[in-house]
């Protein structure tokens, strides 16, 4: 499943965004967060994330990021987060990483994986 995310990601928006990941949780095991939208994230949102990214990996599923700008998610990079989650330039690129089941497990080291910070 595809989540694409508009907007700011904040303590505002956090219960909402943690809630529309619950329900999408609860029909799907690989989800694909696209990021390339969001204007703002702070670390609530982080929060957010992880935690599904973890209740996800515990269920045998997986959640992968797409699509961050570093302009806008500074938080993933300043936090450290942005090397430990599958983290991809594009959706296209995370779908197709989930669909060859090259994505790894604890998310660290993805090969084609978004690496350096773009604006």
């Amino acid at each position: 499943m595809i989540v694409e995310v508009r907007g700011d990601l904040d303590v505002v928006t956090g219960r909402q965004f943690d809630e529309y990941l619950t329900m999408a949780r609860e029909e799907h095991d690989r989800i694909v967060l696209d990021l390339s939208a969001v204007d703002f994230m702070d670390t609530s949102a982080l929060a957010v994330i992880v935690g599904h990214w973890k209740g996800l990996l515990a269920a045998g599923g997986t959640l992968s990021l797409a699509g961050a700008r570093y302009r806008y998610t500074k938080s993933l990079w300043i936090t450290g987060l942005a090397d430990r989650l599958p983290l991809y330039d594009t959706v296209d690129k995370a779908v197709a990483a989930g669909r060859a089941g090259t994505g790894q497990e604890d998310g660290a080291g993805q090969g084609d994986a978004a690496g350096a910070p773009a604006s």
